[in-house]
């Protein structure tokens, strides 16, 4: 029985591989091997960006929530306390949203929360 080769199912993995790998750095963009190396190292990375993003924006959204929480002297924990009592049901991305393009909007519900703690 005669050996069989790849031939060219292996040269269409090796050019999936070497075409995600265009713009890299040295041997990166040419060597098969280095590129897949560099290719899952750069997967990997995306896979776990892609989760800590979220992270990322709702700690910015919590940051933004409560600079204006205290300006308008209450505490971020209470007021999304307060509001979660009041039945407003709005996440934080909207409420970090109003806290920069809305002030008002924003003032109205820190009063609503206010008026929650008191009651």
């Amino acid at each position: 029985m005669s050996r069989v080769k790849g031939g060219s199912s292996i040269r269409r993995r090796h050019k999936k591989i070497l075409k995600l790998s265009k713009g890299y750095v040295g041997a990166r963009s040419i060597r098969y091997r280095a590129a897949r190396e560099a290719v899952q190292q750069a997967e990997r990375h995306a896979y776990f960006n892609r989760k800590e993003k979220k992270r990322e924006y709702r700690a910015l959204w919590i940051v933004r929530i409560n600079a204006l929480c205290r300006s308008n002297g209450i505490t971020y924990s209470k007021f999304v306390g307060s509001l979660k009592k009041a039945g407003v049901k709005l996440d934080r991305k909207v409420l970090a949203d109003m806290a920069v393009h809305d002030k008002e909007t924003f003032a109205t519900l820190v009063a609503e929360a206010k008026k929650q703690l008191t009651a």
